[in-house]
């Protein structure tokens, strides 16, 4: 249907790289750590060269999200899905509630429900839909998942809960982007390979004073918590710019590269408006063609990140996916594997260039335009 395609030369875009994760990593990023030479890499992570470089981190992100006086930036190894079991076995009692809307956030849930002390209970939303997290007398702690990376749903709604009560957000997708208020969660956390474009593997979680508190309760009970997910042991390395374990200083190096440069251009008002265009761009054209839909039909949920776009069957999205990466004109815009859907999902994130999406837009249409002539 599509074999016979070809993209014009004025519409190749600047970078393929159109993936929701890895993100796209800028080429002067790569340089500048190359630069770098013998000063960094193959340094230890408990000499000051790293730890200056994981305060830096620490302090731009601090300033970013404007966080509140006696919040903690921990940073480790594992990235966010390692979270999961480490945030159950150190940060709930005996209660979660898990709002689920994709396959990442019913992850969370699923890990929760493995460990044999904890309850962990699933409110479900149809794959598509959004939800809207409420308080939960009875429960220790609410998670949700700011932006389901598989499906391409928002959750910004934050329940009002009492001073038992944590509120924990996966903001893996949506970290950078899509704003929340961090005076109201207590565990905020994400890998950064995502809006932030840096590589998989570390973790970084913003905590309140109460999940501080939370974590020292529970650390000091006769739980087994094994030493790599001990939140104690996180939070006293982080306090003193380091992470428990080696990290990879690559990655650190990435994450510090783009929080500097999103800072530079206007911290995180000037990212959400970036990325709201973007949205616009994406949506308004989903609307315009009428072979196309958004797949989140609530315009409140749809991700500013994470768009995903359902194709007519009339024309199948995989082929012409396939296409575009053997041209390497977009690469890694196919729908979640596990959704079997003939659909598009295209990164919103910071680095992804407005006029670049622009062009991706034509050339999906161009495209489906000439397979129908």
């Amino acid at each position: 249907m599509f074999e016979n395609y070809k993209v014009p030369s004025e519409l190749v875009p600047s970078d393929p790289r159109f993936g929701v994760g890895p993100s796209l990593i800028p080429t002067e990023f790569i340089q500048k750590l190359a630069d770098t030479k013998a000063e960094l890499l193959g340094t230890s992570h408990r000499k000051p060269a790293v730890k200056n470089l994981v305060k830096e981190i620490q302090d731009g992100l601090r300033s970013f999200y404007n966080l509140p006086e006696g919040y903690e930036i921990v940073m480790g190894n594992g990235g966010a899905t390692f979270l999961f079991d480490m945030i159950g076995l150190g940060l709930v009692r005996k209660k979660s509630v898990h709002y689920t809307c994709g396959e990442f956030s019913n992850k969370w849930y699923k890990s929760h429900n493995l460990i044999p002390w904890i309850d962990a209970e699933e409110i479900a939303s149809e794959y598509g839909q959004g939800c809207e997290p409420k308080d939960h007398a009875d429960a220790d702690m609410v998670c949700f998942t700011l932006n389901e990376t598989s499906t391409g749903v928002q959750t910004t709604t934050i329940p009002t809960v009492s001073e038992d009560t944590l509120v924990a957000v996966d903001a893996t997708s949506g970290a950078g982007q899509i704003p929340l208020d961090l005076s109201k969660i207590d565990c905020y956390f994400f890998s950064p390979q995502k809006v932030f474009a840096s590589e998989g593997g570390l973790f970084v979680a913003i905590m309140s004073p109460k999940a501080l508190k939370r974590a020292e309760e529970i650390n000091s009970s006769d739980r087994y918590i094994p030493g790599i997910m001990n939140w104690k042991t996180a939070i006293d390395n982080s306090v003193k710019n380091q992470t428990y374990n080696t990290p990879s200083i690559s990655t650190l190096f990435f994450l510090n590269e783009q929080v500097k440069l999103m800072n530079s251009q206007g911290g995180q008002k000037y990212a959400v408006e970036h990325a709201n265009k973007k949205a616009e761009l994406i949506y308004g054209w989903a609307k315009e063609e009428s072979f196309l839909e958004a797949f989140v039909q609530d315009e409140k949920y749809r991700s500013t990140s994470v768009a995903t776009i359902n194709l007519d069957e009339k024309y199948d999205a995989n082929a012409l996916v396939k296409v575009l990466e053997d041209q390497n004109i977009a690469n890694g815009i196919n729908s979640y594997r596990k959704l079997g859907k003939n659909q598009f999902r295209i990164s919103l994130f910071h680095n992804v260039k407005l006029e670049d999406l622009l062009k991706l837009t034509k050339i999906i249409s161009n495209a489906i335009n000439e397979a129908s002539a």
